[in-house]
């Protein structure tokens, strides 16, 4: 089973409450759940936050929702996301997604979970190489490769990521990547770090979500591609 993870916190230290930010009506992190909810690859989306008092809000509006939320360690992420892969227990696979990538392509996590199951590799992702904007990585992990990771991780820079320890020991860990994109889009950076990056996160879904909700990357493209007013926020 195939369980989208979705990272996310209050205490961003450039923009507290950024996953909370208004698109199109919906709090950019909704927004996010919905995308992850048409990959038609996943059997699940959990939201991984912390145990810290700043995300009770954050728990509290999700659940109210409808939506499952995991809790952990603040700060050493791959602790958080081993404990939420024994947590969701018939969990197979966790797919790792941030909280400020508000166009996450339901897609593209479709190609990197059927990269998965052809591989058996226990970490697919399609950031090797990183040809894809910033704000659309997929990486795809064993929860067996986490807990594993989790025991093993001494180094404090390790533990920071969910995924740097085992990226860092491929003869431990066996690796496959997507298919590179038929150009390089690396120079286009998609996340929401910023008050100009949030600016054009609304533009965007202001100009396309009401007419398809399930935009994918080619429509972003088209459209920062036709708007200079839209294009100069996201390079």
């Amino acid at each position: 089973m195939f369980v989208a993870v979705l990272q996310a916190r209050m205490n961003s230290l450039r923009m507290p409450g950024k996953v909370m930010a208004p698109l199109a009506g919906e709090p950019m992190i909704w927004r996010q759940i919905e995308r992850l909810r048409r990959a038609r690859s996943l059997s699940r989306v959990m939201v991984a936050t912390s145990t810290e008092t700043c995300d009770d809000a954050l728990t509290g509006y999700l659940v109210s929702r409808g939506q499952s939320v995991f809790r952990g360690d603040p700060v050493d992420l791959l602790d958080r996301y081993a404990r939420c892969a024994e947590a969701l227990g018939s969990a197979t696979h966790l797919v790792r997604v941030k909280g400020d990538c508000p166009f996450i392509d339901p897609i593209l996590i479709d190609k990197a979970v059927r990269v998965s199951q052809l591989s058996g590799a226990a970490y697919v992702s399609n950031r090797q190489p990183a040809l894809h904007p910033a704000g659309m990585e997929v990486e795809v992990v064993t929860a067996a490769a986490l807990v594993q990771a989790a025991a093993l991780a001494r180094d404090h820079a390790a533990r920071v990521s969910p995924t740097a320890f085992i990226r860092s020991h491929p003869k431990q860990f066996t690796a496959a990547h997507l298919p590179t994109p038929s150009r390089d889009l690396s120079g286009w950076n998609w996340r929401v770090k910023t008050p100009a990056d949030l600016a054009f996160a609304k533009g965007v879904y202001d100009a396309l979500h009401a007419a398809d909700p399930a935009f994918g990357m080619g429509e972003v493209l088209d459209l920062i591609e036709s708007r200079h007013d839209l294009a100069r926020f996201a390079a």
